[in-house]
């Protein structure tokens, strides 16, 4: 059966599609979950709603993950494992002492929806998205791929829409260290060659989403750039930075 373009771009859909190898590349980088497990405030049970492989879950609680996707579930190492989107969790009220997700809102079909489930199951929240309203942009967007930029911003809710469904207390920026070990899209702003690797950009769903009629021929054009130096003679300054802020932010609420 054909899929509508709606289930196409579904969570599981997406992820059963470019989930497979996913965990090689996205490592957690550790300053990242020293920030997740701050916020987590010492939580007994948390639930990590689109957990997919199991990033930045604490070592020391009793996580239960939720993902949509079959095969990234499959690639979790944990014991508790739910097959289930943000917007209908099968919990009772309360049942978590917090509840975390990392880089997922933006993918589910009704985000106001998700965000009030997770309120609903647990006393702490813990969501780590990124702002489509921050600059500066990523020199990937501006000078190659343009067409990520019309789709971050159909897919991201605004900041203060995220902190509002949340009723978040905490807002923490979390600017990207040049040697970030995690393969999102933004990880690379350093290394522009890692572009370059299909693998890199199968781990993104950004990449895995847009048609390779589009994705080639920049990253052609980006190959050129750095043969001939281009590329880093117009990012000489970026070059010296140990990291910069893109507009990635973890929002914290309910209970301290």
């Amino acid at each position: 059966m054909e899929q509508t373009r709606e289930e196409e771009h579904a969570p599981a859909a997406v992820y059963d599609r470019i989930g497979i190898g996913y965990k090689k590349v996205r490592l957690p980088d550790p300053r990242l979950a020293a920030l997740i497990r701050q916020a987590l405030g010492g939580a007994r049970t948390v639930v990590n709603v689109g957990a997919g492989t199991g990033s930045y879950e604490p070592h020391d609680a009793d996580v239960t993950a939720v993902d949509p996707s079959q095969v990234m579930l499959d690639q979790h190492p944990g014991p508790r494992k739910v097959k289930a989107g943000a917007e209908e969790l099968p919990f009772e009220d309360g049942a978590f002492d917090a509840a975390m997700a990392v880089l997922t809102v933006h993918h589910w079909r009704d985000p106001q929806r998700g965000l009030g489930e997770l309120r609903r199951v647990s006393r702490r929240q813990a969501v780590f998205t990124w702002d489509p309203g921050h600059r500066p942009e990523l020199w990937l967007v501006e000078e190659y791929l343009p067409e990520i930029r019309e789709m971050d911003a159909s897919r991201f809710l605004p900041l203060a829409e995220v902190a509002e469904a949340l009723d978040a207390h905490t807002v923490l920026p979390f600017p990207i260290p040049h040697d970030f070990t995690d393969g999102l899209q933004t990880a690379h702003w350093r290394r522009p060659e890692a572009y370059l690797d299909p693998a890199v950009r199968a781990a993104s769903s950004t990449f895995a989403t847009l048609p390779a009629s589009v994705v080639e021929p920049a990253m052609e054009r980006l190959r050129a750039d750095l043969e001939s130096g281009a590329w880093h003679r117009r990012h000489a300054r970026l070059l010296e930075q140990e990291s910069v802020d893109y507009g990635y932010r973890l929002l914290v609420a309910g209970e301290s």
